[in-house]
């Protein structure tokens, strides 16, 4: 009790400030902000909730705070967290009491209903902010600044909240367009929630029990599953009472995000995984840590801000590199005041317990103040276009994405992908949209292989079970464009498999809104057949393209929803699977994503521009004078005795084993063509091999792989192969092998298998003189016992003899296994 009143003395210390400089400057009583969020009674929202009431402190948040405590009876028998901050007891809703439905996120709706009804602080305040519990507080969040009106709430953007736009809203409101894709951060008038939470509640209720209507391509949510109801419930109950809402994009960002050039954000998000090179965090990890009860438990360290600049050359990517680590060392620095206050002994130092108490932190982590970009709104956006002359009109901005998995395969093309990426010219940022398990996730070494937007798998789709990898693609495009801040006009979409040889840009290829460029797919035979017409209402507009994609941001936002619908309608009509209508020669509906897209263009009348001249397989003849963007090595190409398939390298971990390769292409100089065609095509595919080999290579010296010429200096001569030097350094690490399963594909002895053994020494020829230099002496030696005279000598030396043997022996074996098995004969 004692810390909570110090605690209320604290906050209303702050608030006297910054509410005190407002009554000066207005001569007026300062409005009463109030801040609210809503938990439940588990360790994983305790952990939370001390991170939140620390940063609550830290950014000198105005007004008092209340935590919303929904627990049942049961649970708060155990409940260890009542002190964590100001609280309202609120009843259960997570098993609903009518209905029985399992649904703990209505209990944020119904903790609000309920603190309208029973708290007095309800009846003493003007303004009410309303954050999530996993959220960090950077700077005071001040309603009136933000530029929150009464009858016009300011709320943070929710984008992927389609069914705004669609069948749901015209269900579940009168006014849906009325309905505001918001959330995360709302920031109101009292009297403007007092009308808004029952009707917040009862359309949650009603949203969540529309589950012929939970389906993704309806409410974007991916699972399907009516998780994010509540979301909606507060869009349609603002709806209903004529609550427009003020939107922002820039105040709230989630951690991993980059901030728009002048935004200063005052509140992060930690909803989704996020990384700094080798280190990541995700929430999820820690569902059941109870780490604000266990003294000393910390989340692990991030880099420390040197570290930091050190790692990124780009300032904008390194600004949000340091928003990361400020997000977990806030909530680190607030562990250990709980702990502190839960009377935990002081923790031993540490150089990273040094580093949050310093001066340093402190300034790093002072309170955030708004800047005018933070406050532009995205409708002001939209309602001052700039006018620039057509001549004088800059290249548009250009964002580049591919999409991967959690798995060895994915991770050697990325590193082959993002090498080529970086020579290549291409203008703009890049992400890999990584889609992985949650198990998975807790696996996975390589989250430092690319700039990185994390995505559920929908690898086993979560309504109807299906195994189809392919449909991660159009889910983790849809999940980026809902969830990431992009500032681009331009989207380019590559696949993994791909090696860039120059920029691949819109104006060169002549990409428009409405008109976007992508590359032939002619097998997609299906576009000319019953499938189209099954499928779309406009089979004359499927064009048959895939691989490389340059859409306008526009399109890609209307179409996105569309290309994961139709690849699940194509996925799901098995009766059309047959290779006389899709093309697929094995019938198995593989290319349904393939068909997904050129369908779900075709149902919004986008037609491609289709250009011969950005993408090449490598052992395809090229065209005379064509300069290809890019390499899809995507099939089995061959250069002589020589060959290379990517599906032959599935299981096999190149990145992670120290220098790993493929094998070596063949050297130009030693091949022989007949005509000039052959020696192009043979000559791109050396070409693409190298790239990957080069990438490896480059990849193996970053991980600071020892060099594998230290290993061995006396095989030096030997040859001058490369591959040998992967042999010496496989004896090195026994882990490392290629797979058998590739020996098959190799023509060379020094690609196959590396041989396995003690790694202890490089040349056996060394060793056998040693033992016979050393079988020498002992020969003198017995002979110069044997001939000193004297029997007395004699037998002593015969045992003088045995003990030399015995060292010997021991010498020999210089690693010591076999030593220690001889001392134990010995002994025993």
């Amino acid at each position: 009790m004692a810390e909570l009143l110090v605690w209320v003395v604290v906050v209303g210390l702050f608030g006297g400030c910054i509410n005190g400089g407002w009554s000066a400057e207005t001569g007026q009583e300062a409005p009463r902000i109030h801040t609210l969020f809503s938990v439940e009674c588990q360790n994983y929202f305790d952990w939370q909730t001390v991170g939140l009431m620390h940063s609550f402190k830290k950014a000198q948040q105005p007004g008092p705070i209340t935590r919303l405590l929904s627990c049942t009876d049961e649970q708060k028998k155990t409940y260890r967290g009542m002190n964590l901050a100001p609280t309202l007891e609120v009843p259960s809703m997570s098993r609903h009491p009518k209905t029985g439905d399992w649904y703990p996120a209505i209990n944020k709706p119904a903790g609000i209903v309920h603190w309208l009804k029973h708290s007095k602080d309800a009846e003493n305040v003007d303004w009410v902010v309303i954050l999530d519990a996993d959220m960090i507080i950077r700077g005071p969040i001040i309603p009136w600044e933000l530029g929150a009106e009464k009858g016009r709430p300011v709320a943070a953007y929710y984008g992927y909240l389609v069914g705004c736009d669609n069948i749901l809203a015209q269900l579940h409101t009168k006014h849906p367009e009325l309905c505001d894709k918001v959330g995360g951060l709302l920031a109101m008038h009292i009297d403007d929630l007092r009308k808004l939470a029952p009707m917040w509640l009862l359309k949650t209720e009603e949203v969540r029990e529309d589950k012929a209507h939970w389906a993704t391509n309806i409410t974007g949510d991916i699972y399907g599953q009516g998780w994010i109801s509540e979301m909606y419930g507060y869009s349609f109950g603002a709806a209903e009472v004529g609550l427009r809402h003020k939107i922002n994009d820039n105040l709230m960002i989630y951690p991993g995000y980059i901030p728009r050039e002048g935004v200063e954000p005052i509140l992060l998000h930690y909803g989704l995984p996020f990384n700094v090179g080798n280190w990541s965090f995700s929430k999820l990890e820690h569902h059941e840590d109870d780490i604000v009860y266990s003294c000393g438990k910390l989340f692990p360290a991030p880099p420390y801000p040197r570290e930091v600049k050190l790692m990124e050359p780009d300032a904008y990517k390194r600004r949000a590199l340091f928003l990361n680590i400020e997000c977990i060392n806030t909530l680190n620095e607030g562990l250990l005041a709980q702990h502190a206050a839960n009377g935990c002994p002081k923790p031993v130092w540490s150089k990273y317990l040094s580093f949050l108490r310093s001066k340093t932190f402190a300034e790093l982590t002072q309170p955030k103040r708004l800047t005018p970009a933070s406050l532009q709104m995205m409708d002001e956006n939209r309602e001052k276009p700039q006018i620039v002359d057509e001549e004088e009109k800059p290249y548009p901005k250009i964002h580049t994405v591919f999409s991967t998995e959690c798995t060895p395969y994915f991770d050697w093309q990325t590193v082959g992908f993002m090498h080529s990426f970086n020579l290549s010219g291409q203008p703009g940022n890049i992400t890999r949209l990584l889609s992985c398990t949650d198990d998975d996730l807790k696996q996975y070494k390589g989250h430092d292989l690319a700039p990185t937007h994390y995505v559920p798998s929908m690898s086993q789709h979560p309504l109807t079970g299906d195994w189809y990898p392919a449909i991660n693609k159009p889910a983790a495009v849809l999940h980026w464009l809902n969830h990431a801040v992009i500032d681009a006009e331009f989207i380019v979409i590559l696949d993994a498999d791909m090696i860039l040889r120059g920029p691949i840009t819109p104006w060169e290829f002549k990409a428009a809104r409405g008109r976007p460029v992508s590359t032939p797919y002619e097998y997609l035979i299906g576009c000319d057949n019953e499938l189209a017409k099954l499928h779309t209402r406009h089979p004359e507009a499927c064009d048959k393209v895939g691989g490389v994609i340059i859409m306008h941001i526009d399109d890609l936002r209307e179409f996105a929803l569309l290309w994961l619908h139709k690849t699940e309608e194509v996925r799901a009509d098995k009766a059309h699977y047959a290779t006389n209508i899709t093309g697929d020669i094995y019938s198995s509906g593989w290319i349904s994503e393939m068909y997904g897209y050129s369908f779900g263009a075709a149902e919004l009348n986008l037609r491609h521009l289709i250009s011969n001249e950005i993408l090449i397989y490598p052992g395809y003849p090229p065209e005379p004078g064509v300069r290809y963007r890019v390499f899809h090595y995507g099939l089995e190409f061959i250069v002589g005795n020589w060959s290379f398939d990517k599906a032959k390298w599935r299981n096999v971990d190149m990145v992670n084993r120290c220098w790993a390769k493929f094998p070596d292409p063949p050297d130009p100089s030693t091949l022989q063509w007949t005509d000039k065609q052959t020696q192009q095509k043979d000559l791109l595919s050396i070409e693409c091999a190298r790239t990957l080999n080069e990438a490896l290579r480059l990849h193996h010296e970053r991980r600071n792989c020892p060099d594998p010429n230290s290993l061995s200096n006396s095989n030096s001569g030997t040859t001058k192969e490369p591959i040998i030097i992967s042999r010496k350094f496989g004896k090195f690490d026994e882990n490392f092998t290629v797979g058998s399963n590739h020996v098959q594909i190799n023509h060379s002895m020094e690609s196959s298998k590396p041989p396995t053994g003690d790694g202890m020494f490089s040349s056996f020829r060394f060793w056998v003189i040693i033992l016979w230099v050393i079988s020498g002496l002992g020969f003198l030696s017995v002979m110069l016992v044997l001939f000193s005279g004297g029997k007395g000598k004699g037998a002593r030396g015969k045992n003088y003899r045995n003990k030399r043997r015995t060292s010997y022996s021991g010498f020999m074996d210089m690693n010591g296994r076999d030593r220690l098995i001889r001392n134990v004969e010995a002994s025993l």
